[in-house]
């Protein structure tokens, strides 16, 4: 027992004065969420609190949903979920199903049985399209997915899995649920902002995205957007929503032109999503898709140099993430802790089928930027070696600034 703790392990008081007086250490975020904040956001967040309810924060929340209308590309309902991307996930869930409805998960990643395991918890019965991680749901396992269950509800996909790295066509998709009169709900935690989302266009009834990825804003609220059937169906239901808190309908009625009371607003969490949105239409939409574009094929060049591959194919690959497959000599564990305590580095742990034999490299939002890139290539041209693996020397940054000088990234004004 140290002299400042207490008989049963509780801090002392002189314990408790201290506190706050280490700091919290600055890192280069490369993994797969949160990203770095931007500056500007963080400011923003620090504006004087005012009432959720008061006529000048509906003006807040008013411009927050025109330019979620512009990274969604709809002309329907957008609003935030109080709380990180799974509320938003738990939101769609509990409002579009009822107690013993059925819907069809589509499943190539860790993020995809979390959907299954709140389906569970709700009394929903779940029909399973399954693929490996790193590989696309065949549209035709999901077709005879619905012949099969023609009761089906809602059926839903991941557009970008954060766990897998990979990007699905979600147009073709929700077609199909439409096809067999089925809602189709879709998870952007990790695409939104950074790829494109065509609400509209793909005809989605409910998408869920997160504010800590490609739109650097701090994590803990959940942009989301709903379509007019999708709004019809909730109330119309037979039941209310098990959830008060994440009903849909009343987060609505709250964004809505009336703005019903509902829950108490993050005020200074909206004043960052502001800022981060009004970020992305200083540069522009289409500039920021191919910042992220660019960015990505750099890193894939200096991680090819080193010999080091991806477990998902080209055609599918995530532009915000990377997954890249480790030697078998390469302990993963080893070497995230050795870009973390060495360069202040951090990279995801692979999740799932994926846990022990990869590392995901995050590119999102203010993180993704050639220096990043650059700085994580010579660190692993160090530490690589140490672990087993040999590299060659300089050709991995070589590479990278080779594709940049010959294809550039647009230079993110963040």
């Amino acid at each position: 027992m140290t002299t400042n703790q207490s008989a049963n392990g509780a801090a002392s008081e002189a314990d408790l004065l201290n506190f706050g007086n280490q700091p919290v250490p600055r890192r280069v975020i490369l993994g797969p969420g949160p990203s770095s904040a931007s500056p500007r956001v963080l400011r923003a967040m620090s504006q004087p609190i005012i009432g959720y309810l008061d006529p000048a924060f509906f003006t807040v929340l008013d411009e927050v949903s025109a330019l979620l209308d512009r990274v969604f590309i709809t002309n329907q309902t957008t609003m935030t979920v109080a709380g990180a991307g799974s509320a938003g996930m738990e939101a769609g869930l509990s409002s579009l199903l009822e107690r013993g409805d059925k819907a069809i998960i589509c499943v190539n990643g860790f993020f995809c049985e979390r959907q299954i395991l709140m389906c569970e918890r709700l009394g929903i019965e779940v029909v399973r399209v399954e693929t490996p991680y790193g590989t696309t749901v065949d549209p035709q396992r999901l077709e005879d997915a619905l012949n099969a269950n023609p009761d089906a509800k809602l059926v839903s996909a991941i557009h970008a899995e954060t766990s897998a790295g990979v990007l699905q066509d979600i147009n073709t998709l929700s077609a199909l649920a439409h096809d067999h009169d089925a809602l189709f709900m879709t998870d952007v935690v990790t695409s939104l902002a950074g790829t494109p989302v065509e609400f509209d266009e793909w005809e989605v009834d409910y998408a869920y995205g997160g504010s800590q990825k490609c739109l650097a804003a701090p994590p803990g609220i959940s942009p989301v957007a709903i379509s007019d059937r999708a709004l019809d169906h909730i109330r119309n239901r037979k039941t209310l929503p098990s959830s008060w808190y994440l009903d849909l309908n009343l987060i609505a009625d709250y964004w809505g032109p009336d703005h019903v009371h509902h829950h108490t607003s993050p005020v200074s969490m909206i004043y960052g999503l502001r800022e981060a949105l009004m970020l992305v239409a200083e540069e522009g939409l289409e500039t920021r898709w191919t910042r992220h574009e660019k960015v990505a094929q750099a890193l894939r060049a200096g991680l090819a140099a080193l010999n080091l591959d991806s477990p998902v194919d080209e055609s599918n690959r995530l532009n915000q993430l990377t997954v890249v497959s480790l030697p078998d000599e390469v302990n993963d564990q080893e070497l995230r802790s050795a870009l973390l305590d060495e360069y202040s580095i951090e990279v995801g742990r692979g999740l799932g089928q994926f846990a022990g034999k990869v590392i995901r490299i995050g590119l999102m939002g203010e993180s993704c930027v050639p220096a990043n890139v650059f700085a994580l290539l010579g660190a692993l041209e160090h530490i690589l070696p140490r672990l087993g693996y040999e590299v060659p020397s300089g050709e991995a940054v070589a590479a990278a600034s080779k594709t940049l000088a010959a294809d550039p990234a647009p230079v993110a004004t963040i």
